[in-house]
C-alpha cells in the first residue's frame, strides 16, 4: 500500500502529539523516584504507585476523604491502613491486622 505524503505526515503528527500528551500528563501530576531499596515510587499526594524490580511486584495506593489508604498489589493482596493501624488480606484469603495493642493473622 502506498500512502500519500500528507497521510504519512498526518499519522506522524498524531503519533507525536499522543506521545507528548502521555509524557506531559505523567510528569505534571506525579513525582517519581527510585528509593534506597530499588523501588520506583510515584506520588501525587492522594494516589501513589510503584514497582519493586527485585520481586516483580507492582502496587498502587489511594487515600480516601477519611484518611484511609487502600493499597493493592499486582499479586492480589490488599491492605487498608490509617495512622499506623490496618488490615491486610492476602491473595489466598488470609486476613492479618495491626492495631495499637497488637497484631496477628487468622
Amino acid at each position: 500500500m502506498k500512502y500519500s505524503l500528507k497521510t504519512e505526515q498526518l499519522v506522524m503528527r498524531i503519533a507525536v502529539i499522543s506521545l507528548l500528551v502521555m509524557v506531559a500528563s505523567t510528569s505534571a501530576f506525579a513525582s517519581c523516584y527510585t528509593n534506597a531499596r530499588g523501588r520506583v515510587v510515584c506520588n501525587n499526594g492522594e494516589q501513589a504507585g510503584g514497582y519493586n524490580a527485585n520481586t516483580g511486584t507492582a502496587w498502587k495506593s489511594e487515600r480516601n476523604s477519611n484518611g484511609v489508604a487502600t493499597t493493592q498489589t499486582s499479586r492480589g493482596g490488599e491492605a487498608k491502613t490509617k495512622n499506623g493501624k490496618g488490615v491486610y488480606q492476602s491473595p489466598s484469603g488470609k486476613d492479618c491486622y495491626k492495631s495499637a495493642n497488637g497484631h496477628g493473622c487468622n
